[in-house]
């Protein structure tokens, strides 16, 4: 079954009781026991389990060639329920250009001072060995392509490095999606996703979920962490993700193919310092990129010459680009990370992240060069 069909149909079907095409959304938070007291549905309470939600995870599990699904609330929560679930109480390695909720996570609560987190430049395997192998780990983190500096890293090379020391290996997939990337494939333990952006596709839910392969170490806590901390997914938000996922194959094509004429155009510009973008072939991840993905993504930045103010001038000129958090919808949407992420940010005072939408490239690259004050001389047809 190729990916386009299964991003309809795993997961669920045609109910039964009504014939209805589209999954039903179960709302109810507990369920009828029968006369001896057990539940021939298999459902009791809805933070243990809910059709609805059991279904979004199969399919996420499906699509990623894994084993099982566990939803949860956020992004964010499913990524505090890895590093919560890891089998060892070993070091946390974590990308140096770290998603900057995780730092936060790190910082500002009592995740920071259980477990002990090494940041490494993970495009330097070398680098990452050392900081893998100088103290007992027991998760390395993965993010690729990274937020916002897009940096590509090699997952087969990173998952190989851990576990020669025995740990497992996780991959945040959200900006790749199954659709560009299949980690597991390849050697990781689980995948992450914000369902939130990509997977929901419309910037009109929240969740977060992780998939594990079969007999994973992570299966059993994570399911424990959603159950018993009561961090789920609710059942609409699954059900906007379900309906997400029957068009994400398709709206990945567009998104990629609008982000590759929107950084060639950005490239071209006397304004633009430079275009972070695996696409560009002179981008350092174009190759790997290639190997390792079936598309380059929708994720760009770029830095504007001039620095903060400029950059931020830029955005305030933008009429259809959005300013605006997140990534993933239909709208293209622009920020300036350094303003966002505060005084640790790693991103230059210059660069703008952009998430390109669903609208006609052109119309989003004449926005682009208006802001930047001068008409793109290339059309796209």
């Amino acid at each position: 079954m190729r990916f386009e069909t299964k991003a309809i149909h795993c997961g669920r079907g045609v109910d039964e009781s009504t014939g209805a095409v589209s999954m039903p959304l179960h709302t109810s938070t507990t369920f009828e026991r029968g006369v001896n007291g057990s539940f021939p549905s298999g459902f009791e309470y809805t933070r243990d389990g809910n059709p609805t939600r059991n279904a979004f995870e199969a399919a996420m599990a499906m699509l990623e060639g894994g084993e099982d699904g566990i939803a949860f609330a956020s992004g964010m929560a499913a990524i505090a329920a890895v590093f919560e679930s890891h089998p060892s109480a070993g070091r946390i390695v974590l990308p140096d250009d770290m998603y900057f909720g995780i730092r936060s996570l790190i910082e500002e609560t009592d995740i920071g001072s259980r477990f002990d987190f090494a940041p490494v430049d993970m495009r330097d395997l070398d680098a990452l060995r050392a900081a893998v192998t100088s103290k007992r780990t027991g998760l390395v983190w993965i993010e690729t392509p990274s937020n916002p500096m897009i940096r590509v890293v090699d997952i087969a090379a990173i998952c190989a490095i851990a576990h020669e020391a025995n740990a497992l290996a996780v991959v945040d997939n959200t900006w790749a999606t199954p659709v560009l990337q299949l980690p597991l494939e390849i050697g990781a333990d689980a995948v992450m996703h914000s369902a939130t952006k990509y997977i929901g596709g419309h910037s009109d839910l929240m969740a977060g979920v992780v998939i594990v392969p079969n007999a994973s170490p992570l299966g059993r806590p994570l399911r424990m962490v959603q159950k018993h901390k009561g961090s789920v997914a609710a059942p609409f938000d699954c059900w906007l993700a379900l309906r997400g996922l029957q068009t994400l194959p398709v709206r990945m094509r567009a998104h990629c193919e609008g982000a590759q004429k929107v950084a060639e155009a950005l490239a071209s510009h006397p304004r633009v310092e430079k275009v972070l973008f695996p696409g560009l072939q002179t981008d350092p991840g174009h190759d790997l990129a290639t190997r390792q993905m079936s598309h380059y993504g929708a994720m760009l930045s770029f830095i504007v010459e001039g620095g903060a103010d400029a950059a931020m001038a830029v955005a305030g000129r933008l009429k259809i680009v959005v300013r605006a958090t997140s990534l993933g919808g239909t709208h293209s949407l622009i920020e300036h990370r350094a303003s966002v992420e505060g005084a640790k940010s790693k991103a230059p005072g210059g660069l703008l992240r952009i998430s390109v939408g669903l609208e006609h490239p052109q119309d989003i690259i004449d926005d682009l060069m208006q802001a930047l004050g001068e008409t793109c001389k290339a059309g796209v047809q």
